[in-house]
């Protein structure tokens, strides 16, 4: 048995260790029930599950979540629209968010596909020290897609 001072007070009977607890107003909780004699410890057993959750609550803000992010366009896209969509991507990469391009095709210019792809690379040129390729670009219906990650610092 442990007490609530993490002093080790010996093989102690059941009996004897809850008329403790009791007596120290505290929780008599089994820590290692498979040791040979099982180890049991005086503690609060409430305010050790409220660090717990309070630890386990500041280790979940500082993990990294990452969004998805849709930026679309014709094939037909003037150049300043085109800029305007490439500081998007940017931008949505420097918040640590994955870009998924999606080019729309209407008509005849499926006929064109080689559009899309110049406009992919140089979406892919324009993003090239903040993001790389996760998935290369591929035609699904009348759509052409890419999906863009930001790049790591793990070096």
């Amino acid at each position: 048995m442990i007490s609530d001072d993490g002093e080790q007070l010996g093989i102690v009977s059941i009996d004897e260790a809850l008329r403790i607890s009791e007596e120290k107003e505290l929780d008599l909780v089994e820590v290692a029930p498979q040791a040979k004699p099982p180890v049991c410890r005086i503690m609060d057993y409430g305010k050790f599950k409220y660090e717990k959750a309070k630890k386990a609550k500041k280790a979940k803000k500082k993990q990294n979540i990452m969004n998805v992010k849709e930026v679309q366009m014709g094939v037909k896209i003037d150049e300043h629209d085109f800029n305007v969509k490439l500081r998007m991507a940017r931008r949505f990469l420097t918040n640590n968010d994955k870009v998924k391009i999606r080019v729309k095709f209407r008509g005849r210019e499926m006929m064109h596909q080689e559009l899309g792809y110049e406009l992919m690379d140089r979406l892919i040129e324009g993003t090239s020290d903040l993001g790389k390729v996760e998935s290369k670009a591929r035609m699904e219906g009348r759509n052409m897609f890419m999906v863009l990650a930001p790049k790591t610092e793990d070096k």
